[in-house]
This record gives C-alpha cells, structure tokens and sequence, in this order.
C-alpha cells in the first residue's frame, strides 16, 4: 500500500505529466534502446518513429498518476495493455528495467527533485506489480488452453490469397502439426519477421479474420504504401517475399476487443479499409453459430479495388435473411459508378446510417484508421448509442477519439 503522503506527491505531478508527458515518454525511449538494443527486438520501431508509441504511454503515466489512489479504474487499461504484453512476449523482469529508464527521464526532462522521484519509485512497483500479476495469468491461461502455447510457436503459411489490390490473406497452421487454439471474434496474434539485412526482430499484431474452430489461422495483411513516410516495411515484406511453405513465428491469441456472444442486440459491424479483418471474424462466427441477431455489417473503402473479402460479404447477405450489408466508397471508379456495386458515395454520415441500422439500441464495433474511427464514434454519439455498446480497436497503440 502506498502512503498518503506518496499518493499526495505523485498526484501533484499530474499538471506536469499533462505539459510534459510526451516528453518525457520519448526520452524515456530514447535511454531504454540506447542502454537495452535487445530490447529493439520487441518493440514495434514504426510506431516509434511516428510518434504513436510514446503518446500512449505518456497517456497510460498520465493515467496511473490521476488514478495513484483508486488503481482499481484503470484496471481495464491494464488489462488491454496487458493483452499486448503478452502477446508481444513481454516478461516480469522487463518491468524494473522500464521503470529506472523512466525515474531518468523524469528527472532530465522535469527535473524532478529527490521527493517526488522517490515516490514515483514507489508508486511505479505498485503499477509494476498490478501488470505482472495480470500477465502471468494471462501467459498462464494462453498456455494451458486446449492447443495453447507459451511465447511464439513456429506456424507454416499453408495459402496465400490476394484480396484486394492491397489486402492478401495468409492462412497459417502449425509446423508441429497439433491444434491451434481457440479464441474470441475480434482478437489477434503477434507475427515475428526477420527481415534480411535488418538487425532486429520485428513484431507486428494482426487480427484473426475468420471464425475460431477452424484448423487454421487467418490473418489479412494490408500493403501499407507511405504519403510522405516510408512504406510499411513488414507488410511490404510479408506481400513482397513470404510464400506459402514459409514459417513465421506466431504468438498465441490475444487482445480484448471481442465480440459480445451473450448479447442478444443486434449487432453493428462498421469498418474502413483493413479494418474489416476483425469484423469478417465476428461476421462468421455469428453465421456459423447460427446466431439469429440482426447484424448490419458497413464497410467503407476507397473503391472496389481496395475492397476485400466484398465477394463473401455479399453472399453472407444473399444467404441470410438477418444479415444486411452496405458499403461506402469515398472515390468509386468509373466502373462502379457504371454498376452501381455500392450504397453510398463518400463518407459514413449519421442520416445515412441511421436509415439502415435495425436500432441504436444495438452492440456497435468499429475498426478502421484512426481519423476514421474518431468520426465515426462522433457519429454514434450524436445518434445517441450509449458508450456500453461502443466497442472498437485500434491498430497499433491507443490514441484518443475525442
């Protein structure tokens, strides 16, 4: 237990992690690689450089200070960080590594005094310990699920299917020939490249884009092309170079944006771009568990050359009553203008949406780019969903939508 006086200075520190959070979360950074490169082998390098990672850490200190004396709040966020500890293969001895680099950076960047160092040390063991005790159980539970495993396990790339003009599928199943386990709609997997010529490790999360129960995995894989930044080396690589007969190390499932099995809502299913991976997961299962919930399912790409997995989509639609699908594409080709193969030109707008969802008394779930998502959770909000039925995920680290 902390002290009152602890919890009385490191809440006094809150104005400053507001100014200077980011700050501090990028030199933090900048002292951890320089002292500990293995750790290099972990940590996703593009994040880094835009900036995206030390943002949300900084949210997560800013967080843990706002939070020093009721811990229990930020509980589910520990949690959410803690699926992708796990999956990334963070461990218990990491922790008082990150948190001397991070009592350093305090210190440079604020210079802080001697006090309040001392009971950001404190409360750092406190916060430590919650994610130490949260991940051992989830490594524990990863491992001991039917087909489960520890880390990574080394997974073949049995097929290979193009998409879309960006998007290809890989269908994985293990080198050692037993089962995969399940998982819930919605959650994801960490591959590992190693990539010639690079001298770390790169781990990249996908999410699972087909029902769990199957004998493989599927994982959906966008060709990410920069606007002024350099192109996504690893889904450069996976699209350019691996192959079926390839092996890739794969974490075990993990991650908690998952489909509501419970609910008997309707379901909402919106996506932009390569967000729909998640979303063909909770669309398949709901099918092949012969779930008689409403589902409307609103995908919006470019145009139908970026649209993946539109073909299924539409037969799914065809085939079951329960099941209507829309799609947006903010600049249609000449030939979809000519056959008039989508719902709605531009962007998802609240009136559109609303003449096609069953109710707003519905479970929503939406992934797609981050501007993408902020608009469309406004869009929910100005239409009145309440925030429980509001499930979305971001790809990569957390960011705000407000």
């Amino acid at each position: 237990m902390l002290s009152a006086k602890t919890i009385e200075i490191v809440k006094s520190t809150v104005p400053l992690l507001q100014e200077k959070g980011v700050e501090i979360t990028t030199r933090f950074y900048q002292i951890l690689f320089s002292e500990h490169p293995e750790l290099l082998n972990i940590f996703n390098h593009t994040n880094q450089k835009k900036g995206r990672q030390q943002q949300a850490l900084a949210n997560a200190v800013y967080a843990a200070a706002m939070y020093i004396d009721n811990l229990e709040a930020i509980i589910p966020v520990v949690k959410q960080i803690g699926h992708k500890h796990r999956s990334l293969g963070i461990k218990a001895e990491h922790y008082p590594i990150v948190g001397t680099c991070l009592l350093r950076a305090i210190k440079e960047v604020a210079g802080a005094p001697d006090e309040v160092l001392n009971a950001w040390g404190e409360a750092y063991g406190v916060i430590a310990d919650a994610f130490i005790s949260i991940e051992a159980d989830m490594y524990e539970e990863a491992a001991h699920k039917e087909g489960g495993w520890k880390d990574f396990r080394n997974f073949v790339i049995v097929k290979k299917v193009k998409e879309s003009d960006v998007i290809t599928s890989f269908y994985l199943t293990p080198e050692d020939g037993g089962k995969v386990s399940s998982f819930i709609p919605g959650q994801y997997v960490t591959v590992q490249i190693n990539i010639e010529g690079e001298t770390y490790t790169h781990n990249r999360q996908y999410s699972l884009s087909d029902a769990p129960g199957k004998e493989y995995y599927r994982i959906s894989v966008k060709k990410e092309k920069g606007v002024d930044t350099p192109d996504g080396k690893v889904s450069n690589y996976l699209h350019d170079h691996v192959e079926e007969g390839d092996m890739l190390p794969v974490s075990a499932p993990a991650g908690d944006f998952v489909l509501n099995m419970d609910s008997t809502l309707p379901v909402v299913l919106i996506s932009g771009g390569v967000g729909i991976t998640p979303m063909m997961s909770m669309l398949n299962t709901l099918i092949e568990q012969d779930s008689k919930r409403n589902v409307c399912f609103v995908h919006a790409a470019l145009n139908s050359n970026t649209h993946a997995m539109k073909e299924h989509v539409e037969a799914v639609d065809s085939e079951y009553e329960h099941v209507k699908a829309y799609t947006c594409y903010s600049a249609p080709t000449e030939k979809d203008l000519e056959m008039k193969n989508f719902d709605k030109e531009g962007f998802i707008e609240g009136e559109w949406l609303q003449s096609i969802i069953p109710t707003t008394e519905a479970e929503f779930y939406f992934c797609g780019p981050v501007p993408f998502m902020k608009h469309v959770n406004a869009v929910l909000t100005d239409l009145g969903v309440k925030q429980e039925h509001i499930h979305y995920e971001f790809f990569g680290p957390a960011a705000s939508l407000q």
